[in-house]
């Protein structure tokens, strides 16, 4: 009750002396089950840490603001504000956030303020209306679902790390990357590791960690990703490189949805050897290539030596290639770029069966793309195990 009494006076000095804010200098605790609701903003000049109860941020339509020189450390909160929270420091949660109405606003220029998400903290209610538009950050987590985007757009990624993170950050940006206004950074989507990729310019993501990890880009229609593939199975995931001032392919273990909604996963990356991050495609040129089918093969992939590996004629002739292999369903189960005639049957996705896992017997279609003579190679595979 001693938390009760004191809070009711900060509220108290607050109006009648005319602030607009509740101004802590002091500690600050909220224990047991105790719900305290802020319906203006909170300046922060003290302790306000160890909690157990539940803080709420609410107001009908206009934005309220945390600031002060220190952070708070909230147990569970709730965030029902139209006009949006907007951060001024960063704000630490231990267990959970409630989203409801408004976004978590930090500034996108700079990492230095974020929702942070310690532990075993996790978020319930993201949606178009309440998200985090800025950095939202996680601490000792090894997976988690940042709740990004902008304005009227929830615009996840998924991070899956190889270890825990010390600390990840991660901000959408729906701006144009050759043109970066935000970071007064240019992205040029003409600069790229390889010709034959293409790149988004509607949209990219900023993401901080320095644990291998693979990485999920989602997509919705404003996206527009029918301009960087035909098919789901061409579109990728694409860094900036820091290093080489470029834009990598980052692979594609796994892609789900369809064109209009959807999501594509990367391969194993270390997220602060590049700026930025966005969803990639195949080259306009793939499109003008000549198709030529090839003859169809067999498998045995049992050890015996004999049709252990599919050996595609004519490979030498372009080391720069792609092969990619689909079930009779059209997923994509093997890819693989600078193929070297060493499939022996199993899996490199995780779309069907569990990586590394050979295939079952059956049917099989490839496509050989050979960049160096600027051919399709097609045909079928039969595998018999």
């Amino acid at each position: 009750m001693r938390f009760y009494y004191l809070l009711s006076f900060l509220l108290f000095t607050a109006l009648i002396q005319g602030q607009e804010a509740v101004h802590n200098f002091g500690s600050l605790q909220i224990h047991g089950n105790t719900n305290v609701g802020f319906h203006m903003d909170l300046v922060n000049d003290g302790t306000f840490d160890q909690n157990t109860g539940l803080v709420g941020f609410y107001s009908d339509q206009d934005p309220l603001t945390i600031s002060g020189a220190y952070m708070p450390n909230l147990f569970d909160t709730e965030v029902d504000v139209g006009g949006g929270l907007v951060l001024e420091t960063t704000v630490n949660v231990l267990n959970n956030v409630n989203l409801i109405t408004g976004d978590i606003k930090t500034s996108k220029s700079g990492t230095a303020i974020y929702s942070n998400f310690l532990d075993d903290a996790f978020y319930v209610g993201e949606s178009s209306v309440s998200k985090v538009d800025g950095y939202s950050a996680i601490t000792n987590k090894s997976s988690f679902v940042f709740p990004v985007g902008n304005e009227d757009r929830l615009r996840p990624l998924i991070i899956e790390s190889l270890a825990t993170n010390a600390m990840a950050k991660c901000a959408y940006f729906f701006e144009d990357s050759n043109n970066s206004k935000t970071l007064n950074q240019d992205f040029s989507t003409g600069k790229k590791a390889t010709e034959f990729i293409s790149v988004s310019n509607a949209e990219f993501w900023r993401l901080e960690g320095n644990i291998p990890s693979r990485v999920t880009l989602t997509w919705d229609d404003y996206s527009n990703v029918r301009s960087l593939g035909e098919y789901l199975n061409e579109l990728k995931v694409v860094g900036w490189s820091k290093a080489d001032n470029q834009w990598v392919n980052l692979g594609n273990s796994q892609v789900e949805g369809g064109m209009a909604y959807g999501s594509v996963t990367s391969e194993v990356f270390v997220p602060n050897d590049y700026e930025i991050l966005t969803i990639g495609g195949n080259n306009d040129n793939l499109e003008i290539y000549s198709t030529i089918d090839l003859d169809n093969y067999f498998m045995t992939p049992n050890g015996d030596g004999t049709n252990d590996k599919l050996v595609l004629e004519g490979i030498d002739e372009s080391p720069n290639n792609i092969l990619e292999i689909f079930n009779r369903y059209g997923v994509l189960v093997f890819s693989q770029s600078n193929y070297q005639n060493n499939f022996d049957g199993q899996s490199n996705r995780e779309s069907v069966v569990k990586k590394g896992t050979g295939l079952a017997s059956g049917i099989y279609f490839y496509i050989l793309t050979m960049h160096d003579l600027r051919q399709k190679h097609q045909g079928y595979l039969y595998i018999s195990n």
